[in-house]
Formats: structure tokens, sequence, C-alpha cells
């Protein structure tokens, strides 16, 4: 999932890079799935590694690279990064050359877009063969398929959340929202956060437009028992759960009860939220030490999503990050084996804590910090577990394309250049573009 605020026309770059190359073609291929070569701990070789995150992500990778270098004193990693904004766009213009890096982080999102065109090499056969999967359950491993090739071993697992700042609602004067209301309950108690905070200096909303936020639509579907995709990869729901949706928070847009789009674009790469203006945000539960950095909070709580019609949250867990190799990689072993080593070792597991997630597997959890964020964001998932009750929807390859579009469009919602109606008609003319 991402983690840093993302901006409309980056997103749509993004998608554009990324449908040019799906119409481009194949990436060269993959290694035998039947085999798999022997790492040689005398051989010297340099492999590429890169990732999306801000500078506390680039830290702690930085520091696990370190400890792989300990043990792998023979193989140089040359580490990049890059804020979400522009990371699948290099990563595209890579793909169309055959030139991706030996190992990048990936995103549920985008696995199919670069699987399906053997642009990842298939891990199969290093599974217990260099890279140990037992710690880790059967069914999250296999998340990291696209048909058959295992494209990306899942590194955590997360769900969305309801952040809130007790600081800044405080400064209100309102009470935090309830973990059992409805998303018009939600809506109405964001109507009196916003009257509250319009005559503050400075002014003070409630929360942003989160109806502009794809997955939590997923999510909402979900919990309403609405298909997303159809088995073919088609999207399977209407035009009017798009506009039920988006009006969910129509009564805060009509009033102008949203800080402006332009207020939002001058505090970039801090949001809203992170910027103490904004008193609750959805977003994913590993998002707490980001959020805490960026914020400099004393403290910030999560709540589960509001209930559906049926009084039921029905929220799921999904992978929040993968890490893949490049089929081109002149060294999958050694690719492999950096894999391997941020997925499972304790000491790895330990320097990145819940920032990526809940660790996916036992012996990355088995030395994890029982303070702080990491305790918040692992008691948050136990308190709620009886809720995280529904499987994450399979992704159709090209998800990442219409995730971006439904990202421009709510810009274009947020500017009142469209209406909701225009929203949904065009955003499902795109989808069956794409998705066809």
């Amino acid at each position: 999932m991402k983690h840093t605020r993302i901006t409309f026309a980056a997103a749509a770059v993004a998608a554009a890079a990324l449908t040019l190359t799906a119409c481009g073609g194949g990436g060269g291929g993959s290694a035998d799935p039947g085999t798999a070569g022997t790492l040689d701990p005398e051989e010297q070789v340099t492999i590429t590694m890169t990732w999306w995150g801000n500078d506390d992500r680039a830290d702690r990778y930085n520091q696990a690279i370190e400890l792989f270098n300990e043990e792998y004193p023979n193989i140089t990693v040359q580490a990049s990064f890059s804020a979400w904004d522009d990371y699948w766009t290099a990563r595209a213009t890579e793909a169309a050359g055959n030139s991706l890096p030996d190992v990048m982080q990936t995103d549920l999102a985008y696995l199919s877009q670069f699987g399906n065109r053997s642009q990842f090499l298939d891990l199969t056969p290093y599974i217990d063969n260099g890279i140990d999967g037992s710690g880790m359950s059967e069914s999250l491993l296999d998340s990291g398929k696209v048909g058959d090739a295992l494209v990306g071993i899942p590194q955590s697992t997360n769900t969305l959340a309801l952040f809130y700042n007790p600081a800044t609602l405080a400064t209100l004067g309102v009470d935090a929202p309830e973990a059992e209301q409805t998303w018009d309950e939600f809506v109405q108690w964001n109507v009196a956060a916003a009257e509250a905070g319009a005559g503050l200096d400075p002014q003070l909303w409630g929360t942003g437009d989160f109806t502009g936020v794809f997955w939590l639509f997923v999510q909402h579907l979900v919990q309403e028992g609405v298909d997303v995709f159809t088995d073919d990869g088609q999207v399977a729901f209407g035009e009017q759960d798009i506009v039920d949706w988006l009006n969910v928070t129509a009564p805060l847009r009509d009033a102008d009860q949203f800080m402006s789009p332009e207020a939002t674009a001058q505090l970039d790469p801090l949001g809203g939220f992170t910027a103490n203006l904004v008193g609750t945000e959805f977003s994913w539960d590993n998002f707490l030490a980001g959020y805490l950095t960026d914020s400099g909070a004393e403290s910030i709580e999560m709540l589960p999503l509001p209930v559906g019609s049926n009084g039921e949250h029905g929220q799921f867990f999904k992978p929040s990050m993968l890490l893949s190799a490049s089929a081109n990689s002149e060294h999958p072993e050694a690719a492999a084996a950096l894999i391997d080593f941020i997925t499972n070792d304790p000491e790895v597991g330990t320097i990145f804590g819940t920032s990526r997630g809940v660790p996916a597997s036992e012996s990355a959890r088995s030395q994890l910090s029982t303070e702080g964020a990491d305790a918040q964001v692992i008691g948050f998932e136990e308190e709620w577990a009886d809720v995280i009750t529904e499987s994450t929807p399979v992704l159709p390859e090209g998800y990442g394309s219409i995730e971006a579009e439904w990202l421009r469009l709510a810009s274009e919602l947020a500017y009142k250049n469209i209406t909701v109606e225009d929203f949904a008609s065009q955003w499902l003319s795109f989808a069956g573009q794409t998705l066809s």
C-alpha cells in the first residue's frame, strides 16, 4: 500500500506508462520453473534493489542491507528508493527495456501487471531452496502468485483502519468517533468537527474525502457483499454502486467542509492529517509508524472501519507489500538470498517492526518489539480480529491503472470539475477499456 501522499498527476502518469508497457508485450521470460541455481559464496556479484517509501523506510532497508552484507560479504547491493508518485513510472520504463532491478518491492495491485509478461522471476524453485517459505501460511504465500508462477514473496500483512489524532480532536473540542458507527454517522461526526474547526486559527477539519480512496471503495463493496471483479478480471459492480459510494460524503463536499485541494497541494509532501490540520484519516494500519514520524504527534489511535448496512465491519487482510526479482537478473540466486534474508531474518523483522505491516513470517516476528507503534498495530489486529473476516479480492491485471484513474477523477471531483455521475461513467468506461 502507499506510504507517501499521492499526487494526482503523478499517479495518472504512472497509470499511462504501465498501460503502454502492458500493450508493449513480453519481458524476456523467466528462469526454468523446475530449477534453481546454487549461490556461490566466493563469487563477487552486484545486484540492484529498489523500493517506494520515505526516509524512515529507507533507513530501515539500509540497516537490513548492512546485516545482509555481514552474512553475504560477496554480494554488493546497490539500493535506491523513491516516493510512490515516481516509483511505478520508473518501473514501467525499466520493464519496457527488460531492465527491472534485481530485487524490487512490489504491491498486490501491480503484481499481475509485470507477472503476466514474465518480467518477474518465478521463485517457485527457490522455495526451501534459497527462500524459506515455511514461516508463513500457504494461503499467504499463494497471494504472491500470478497463475502458477510465484512472482512475489509477501513481506507483511495489514488491514484498513480509521486513524485519529487525539490532540487535534481535543483542539476541535469533539470526542473520538465510535467503533460501531455507520458510514453516515461518521459523516455526521465530521460535519460537527468541521463546524467546530471553521473558527479556529489555523482552521481544522474532521477528515478528507475518503471516497477518493479506491481500496476503501473495494473494502466497502466487500463489506456489502457485492462482487468486485469477475473471474475473468472485469468489473463486477455497476455505475450506481459508484454513485452511492461517492454520495456518502456529499454532505461534507457540498458544504465545502473538506480542506480545499489547493490548500492540500501546498502541504506536499505532507497531507492534512500528518500536518495536524485534519483529525482523522483512513489508511492501512501499518501507516502508524510513518504517521507518528511525519506528524510529530504524541499519539495516534486506530479504530476499525464504520459498519456496513448489515451492521458488520467485514474487513480483510492483504499483503501490504511483496518482494519480487527480475526475470532478467544475471544473479537470480543472489536476488533470492536477499529476498529470503529480508523476509525471514529476525533482526530485520525487528528493524522494520510493523512499519510495512505485521511481518509475514514467524521468524521475522519472533523478536519483534512489544512496545510503541509495533505493539499498537499488533494489538489493533488482535483486538479486532473477529471483524477481519473476509478474503482479499483477487485483483485483475490493470488494477494499478484503474486505481490511478479513480484517484485522478477524485481530484477532478474535489475541484468541482465533474459530478459524481460523470465520475462513475468516466471511470467505468476507462476500466472497461483497460481491463479488456
